[in-house]
């Protein structure tokens, strides 16, 4: 190859590289002129799933956050415009976080997140993603809407259903064609947590320890099965008496894995009842009494426990950073058809 070919070839494959990573930041305004219809489609499925079955809010939410935290490094291929003309197919890195790699059922190329240790037989709500997306896509007349953006948008409609905060959602995410169950085994929190090691994943995520708390407080909805908090009630010493037997009753020492439990004692409603609890040492979860056993986040329970203002403002905050991290955007990913699969 002499000189000017593979300063040809070189600059072309630069200007695919650029061309197909494009970002763009997000904005809550993103629909506003493609599709105007898309955000109140969204909320009327929200609104009326929530209706039905208030779990599904916490569902809905706990969807958005364990899409979030799972970035994965996939390669994307070129379009044909980009092809060299020796027919070697330049590929291509992209991190993916709030990308909708959650929804993608398992393929021969990868295996389902859903699969993963933090999501198997728990995390749910797939039923009202595939109405959203269907209504969506009927009000906009096209695939418009990302999975990732429903998600998102569908986080804040449940905590808003369920008498929470709203916040404005930044938008413009686009779909990501991979997922990595490996991945998400190794990133997602799990309930059996101390506080440094919470704290260290958050970081890992680009979230500080007010994130953290903040975004924990979302525990203040929704159930847990009793194979995950069986080990506190009956082990652990930072532990209300009274409270880990009142939760024994439903929870016994061998089977009753899936008998659900409230995590706090409002759990269809959106309020400070969380962290009233944590002082009380009636945290569900290992990784929920964490933050009140003695560490550096024990003021803020503290304080989001005697004033919710500051917590509604605190999660807000921290959704629009969470739902932040790693967004694919421009012409990166796809807008899936199906979220359960790519295009």
């Amino acid at each position: 190859m002499g000189m000017a070919p593979r300063f040809n070839f070189l600059l072309h494959a630069f200007l695919c590289l650029a061309l197909a990573t494009t970002s763009f930041s997000l904005s809550p305004k993103f629909y506003d002129n493609l599709c105007p219809q898309a955000l109140p489609a969204i909320k009327r499925i929200v609104e009326a799933a929530v209706h039905r079955e208030p779990r599904m809010g916490a569902s809905l939410l706990r969807l958005h956050f364990h899409d979030c935290f799972v970035n994965v490094t996939s390669f994307l291929h070129t379009t044909i415009l980009c092809m060299p003309k020796n027919g070697l197919e330049l590929i291509f890195l992209v991190f993916q976080g709030c990308d909708g790699s959650l929804l993608l059922d398992s393929t021969s190329a990868f295996e389902t997140e859903k699969n993963a240790r933090g999501n198997f037989n728990s995390v749910r709500g797939f039923e009202v993603v595939d109405q959203i997306k269907a209504e969506v896509d009927r009000v906009c007349g096209r695939p418009v809407v990302s999975c990732a953006d429903i998600l998102a948008v569908a986080a804040r409609d449940s905590v808003l259903a369920l008498g929470g905060p709203t916040w404005k959602v930044r938008l413009g995410r686009r779909d990501s064609t991979t997922a990595s169950r490996a991945l998400a085994d190794s990133v997602l929190p799990s309930a059996s947590m101390d506080l440094p090691a919470l704290i260290s994943n958050f970081k890992n995520q680009g979230l500080n320890t007010r994130d953290l708390v903040a975004l924990s407080g979302g525990h203040t909805v929704g159930l847990s099965q009793c194979v995950i908090f069986r080990n506190r009630i009956y082990n652990a010493t930072n532990i209300d008496p009274t409270f880990a037997k009142e939760r024994r009753v439903t929870c016994p020492r061998t089977g009753g894995n899936t008998n659900l439990a409230p995590l706090d004692p409002t759990p269809a409603r959106f309020d400070t009842a969380y962290f009233k609890n944590l002082v009380k040492e009636r945290g569900l979860l290992t990784s929920d009494q964490a933050l009140f056993s003695g560490g550096s986040t024990d003021k803020l329970v503290e304080t989001y426990s005697k004033n919710p203002d500051a917590f509604w403002v605190d999660f807000g905050k921290s959704m629009i950073k969470m739902g932040n991290i790693k967004p694919l955007t421009g012409n990166q990913g796809q807008i899936r058809v199906n979220c359960r699969k790519i295009n």
